[in-house]
């Protein structure tokens, strides 16, 4: 009878360990809204915020929230900067439109952390002054996500 029990009992330690190689790292990954409550806005500290939810690892998936323009609310965009020094000075003309002004709608947009490379996230509306004055940028480098469970 101890052996059965014995047997089951590695038996069950084998699948779990099985089920853990065999579990894709994207189910591992997790979903992160931008600036949480704030979402994506004006005068948010989002430096501050990567600090607090970091780290990131790939196939996290970070998302955009942000209401369409209308007459009481400022459009928003998400750009993807080239480099760290477009990203300082908020120079949008080698930048990427990841989401235009109404993809922030809804349940928002979501941008997968695919490379282990920086990402320079910033708003790109009225010309960069969202991005240059309204602190709507932050830099994302992801993690492997093999690194997760360390």
């Amino acid at each position: 009878m101890e052996a059965r029990r014995s047997s089951a009992a590695l038996v069950g330690v084998a699948v779990v360990a099985l089920l853990v190689v065999l579990v894709p790292e994207t189910s591992r990954a997790e979903r992160f809204v931008v600036g949480d409550a704030a979402r994506w806005t004006w005068g948010y500290n989002y430096t501050d915020w990567v600090i607090k939810k970091g780290p990131f690892f790939q196939n996290d998936t970070l998302v955009f929230m942000y209401d369409p323009p209308n007459a009481t609310v400022h459009a928003h965009s998400v750009y993807l900067m080239r480099n760290a020094a477009d990203y300082q000075s908020c120079n949008l003309k080698a930048a990427k439109l990841v989401a235009n002004v109404m993809q922030g709608a809804g349940s928002g947009f979501e941008f997968v952390l695919k490379k282990r490379k920086q990402h320079y996230f910033v708003c790109g509306e009225r010309g960069g002054i969202h991005c240059t004055m309204g602190n709507m940028k932050f830099v994302v480098k992801p993690k492997s996500s093999a690194c997760r469970d360390d």
